[in-house]
């Protein structure tokens, strides 16, 4: 394998083809797409439907803006474009606005070709420092994504009109890269000027002096819907500037959601104990985001992120740890007793449309009685249950609760032939956790269902016909 260039030189002599960036992204998603290669990894449920217009949107060199509320992966996606730049591309060696070796664009660059010609030297840049992100805040100034002169080389003597004055902001200095601009509603109207001019006229007007810079830089943004497109906060030039407005959503599916949980959890080693989470309570987590998005009670233009199943998967498996290390057992399974919890981890992350005084965790525990009756009626049919509800019928009770051991469950089970089919049925481990977890399923689903009495007695819950 031959030497990479170190001169400009050397970079002719391979002759390396310099190409902008939009011919780079679209060059290699056209190599993804012919090789059926994983162009976007970790976006999962997009593949029908914001993918394909992503894909059109850098096929035809436009810029992009996503639109979508809270946690529906807008930053990843914006983040996952530099998957489509090359490994390493040439630049000038020590300019700021990595300029290409043979054209390049800013005074200082210029006058040291024109001095060394083809000895110029040339530094490689990986493609992670070839994209520049923002978040967009009212407070931010020109100065920093545009460009400021800099007192101090004034001060050496320069003059205020020469470019050599200027101190670049954040998007020249992410020239011949990506530049993401998130929560684009926020920026002050000035700046969004300063924007258009970048995507459109490529002049950098910098305290009343035009710098003619000819960027390579392609622009993406994010926004929620309702600022970009009801409160009037996104000057019409800019909107139309960008060429590809692309709608994000929500996991549409159960498994969908899942698929983001488990991925996005935070993972730890438990030493001695190993936590088992059974599909039934994965979905029990994914229902209750889905039924906080559904509900009129829940303000809908903030969102339900998908950060509230992440969040309250991992509240769960936390609970189930914490009470295997306090009985002293290896299995841990989070079990219907361990939802409560919860409350902690989804308050905050839902905004009610009205606000009062204990509601939201009344709704939580509304929205976790309904995701347990959901599920449990996805998985069960009562009236195949009606062998176990007869024997409660005739006299007998069960008791659960948050700190029973699990092998207090496997024995209950043991006795009673019906609850041990429908466990069986449920749960495709043998463990004593997830008979514990199967347990305390079917007794909830059945009383949801109105087919058994439930009483809370000290700390303890008491199931009966």
């Amino acid at each position: 394998m031959a030497p990479k260039p170190r001169t400009i030189a050397e970079l002719r002599q391979q002759r390396y083809q310099v190409t902008t960036v939009k011919e780079e992204l679209r060059r290699n998603l056209i190599r993804g797409i012919r090789d059926k290669a994983p162009v976007f990894p970790g976006i999962i449920g997009y593949e029908e439907t914001v993918i394909p217009k992503l894909e059109n949107a850098i096929l035809s060199g436009q810029d992009i803006i996503f639109l979508g509320e809270r946690g529906q992966a807008k930053s990843r996606l914006l983040r996952s474009l530099v998957n489509l730049l090359d490994e390493e591309t040439p630049a000038i060696a020590g300019c700021e606005i990595n300029d290409s070796p043979y054209a390049p664009v800013c005074k200082a660059c210029r006058a040291k070709v024109a001095e060394r010609g083809d000895a110029t030297e040339i530094a490689w840049l990986p493609k992670e420092r070839r994209y520049g992100e923002k978040l967009a805040t009212p407070d931010i100034t020109m100065a920093d994504v545009i460009g400021e002169v800099d007192p101090i080389k004034v001060a050496e003597g320069r003059y205020l009109a020469d470019e050599l004055t200027i101190h670049y902001g954040l998007i020249p200095r992410t020239n011949r890269g990506i530049f993401c601009i998130n929560e684009l509603p926020d920026l002050s109207e000035r700046i969004q000027v300063g924007l258009f001019n970048i995507m459109e006229e490529r002049d950098l007007q910098i305290r009343g002096y035009a710098v003619r810079l000819p960027l390579d830089i392609y622009i993406v943004a994010s926004a929620n819907p309702e600022d970009y497109t009801n409160r009037g906060r996104i000057i019409t030039p800019l909107k139309d500037r960008y060429g590809a407005e692309i709608r994000t959503h929500y996991p549409r599916t159960l498994d969908d959601e899942i698929t983001i949980v488990e991925m996005e959890c935070a993972r730890f080693d438990f030493g001695e104990h190993s936590v088992s989470v059974p599909h039934y309570m994965k979905e029990i987590v994914a229902e209750f985001t889905a039924l906080a998005r559904g509900s009129p009670d829940v303000n809908q233009r903030s969102g339900v992120s998908v950060r509230v199943s992440i969040a309250n998967y991992e509240t769960i498996m936390a609970n189930a740890l914490r009470r295997a290390i306090r009985l002293g057992e290896k299995e841990a399974s989070p079990r219907v007793s361990d939802l409560p919890y919860m409350v902690a981890s989804t308050t905050g992350k839902i905004e009610l449309e009205t606000a009062e005084e204990g509601k939201e965790e009344k709704l939580i525990e509304g929205f976790t009685r309904r995701a347990v009756t959901n599920v449990f009626g996805r998985h069960f049919k009562v009236e195949t249950l009606e062998p176990l509800v007869s024997q409660f019928e005739e006299g007998l009770t069960m008791e659960t609760s948050e700190d029973m051991p699990a092998r207090d469950y496997v024995e209950l089970v043991g006795f009673i032939p019906p609850l041990r089919e429908a466990v069986r049925a449920i749960n495709g481990q043998e463990d004593a956790a997830a008979v514990a977890s199967a347990v305390e399923f079917i007794l909830e689903g059945l009383h949801l269902n109105r087919r058994l009495n439930k009483d809370k007695v000290a700390g303890k819950v008491r199931y009966r016909g």
